[in-house]
């Protein structure tokens, strides 16, 4: 093996790269070192043990999601301007929301923290403020809508109370978008991961997602 400039961002890569293929639990030091075509003993040079190498991931998984957002750019501006309506917004951010789980890194980051939230209290973290995150956002899409007129006006519980269910289906439905996903790039290995854009789009769970969202907009 070749002398090669590897810093601890690529071991965090290689290292998610393994636990997309055979789990965190499964993948050693050895199998880090593989896909990086180094020795292993070059991965002490930026990490202590594999347990350290594992704590490190996670907090770049949690940096990587505290990153995303539902909502877009001025997107509330755009609320407070009047110049669109709550199904056609919804539908917009929705669908751009499931399609960031698609690309790489983050179609591995989001596999790898969503795994071990049953295993390690740090991924399960991450994945509450995820998930507070997007009912945050939702919930303040609603109040501007309600303020704008765009729904009819509602106590800040009830706001919150129909934000919960919204933010709710979202996440449920992504995480099954997610999951079939996986199981597709995992049925074909030669795509790997990073060639997932390449794999036929399977958009049944985003199109029930958008149906029931729409449904209760409907109501409002």
């Amino acid at each position: 093996m070749g002398k090669k400039n590897i810093s601890q961002e690529k071991i965090i890569q290689a290292f998610l790269t393994s636990a997309f293929a055979k789990s965190a639990g499964a993948s050693s030091l050895a199998d880090v070192s593989e896909i990086l075509e180094i020795k292993k003993a070059s991965l002490y040079n930026h990490f202590d043990s594999r347990d350290d190498m594992y704590a490190a991931t996670l907090v770049h998984c949690a940096k990587e999601v505290e990153n995303v957002s539902f909502l877009q750019e001025k997107t509330i501006e755009t609320i407070k301007g009047g110049k669109v309506a709550p199904s056609a917004l919804f539908k917009k951010l929705i669908t751009r929301f499931f399609e960031l789980f698609e690309n790489e890194p983050f179609f591995a980051i989001y596999v790898f923290v969503h795994t071990e939230q049953y295993f390690n209290i740090e991924a399960l973290k991450i994945v509450e403020a995820e998930n507070q995150k997007i009912f945050d956002s939702i919930k303040e899409l609603l109040s501007e809508f309600s303020a704008a007129g765009k729904i009819a006006k509602r106590t800040d519980k009830e706001l919150k109370d129909i934000a919960a269910v919204i933010s709710g289906i979202i996440i449920q439905h992504r995480d099954s978008y997610i999951a079939a996903r996986k199981e597709i790039v995992r049925q074909n290995p030669d795509c790997g991961a990073g060639s997932l854009f390449a794999l036929p789009t399977d958009e049944t769970a985003l199109n029930r997602t958008l149906k029931l969202v729409d449904s209760i907009l409907k109501t409002l």
